[in-house]
């Protein structure tokens, strides 16, 4: 038929531009190799084949994936920053103390 005319990958000058299909293309055999259409097709048929309908299909699907619900993100990464600050803190005074042990027993300390 002649609409598969216009399917037909470009030449010449016209092959170096990709096409929007192309992309569309490219970018579902990504989500294919990636496992993320075979997940949400389980969660899709998880959803489907529930007896009560969750009054929120979106935080039904977040949780069967796994993802945090009611969790502040910003918060934990900012914990995360203060904890990662403490923790290089309290190794420096590790060291500190232990060139200090070392300095008054002459003997190297015992590293952990």
């Amino acid at each position: 038929p002649s609409y598969l005319g216009s399917m037909a990958p470009p030449t010449g000058a016209d092959a170096t531009f990709t096409s929007p299909d192309h992309k569309k293309e490219e970018y579902r055999r990504y989500l294919e190799r990636s496992g993320v259409i075979d997940a949400l097709t389980k969660v899709l048929v998880h959803l489907y084949e529930e007896p009560e309908k969750p009054s929120n299909a979106l935080d039904f699907l977040k949780m069967t994936l796994g993802a945090p619900t009611g969790v502040d993100v910003e918060a934990l990464k900012a914990e995360n920053d203060q904890l990662r600050e403490k923790n290089d803190q309290l190794t420096q005074r590790i060291m500190e103390l232990t060139k200090k042990i070392e300095s008054l027993t002459g003997a190297p300390a015992a590293a952990e």
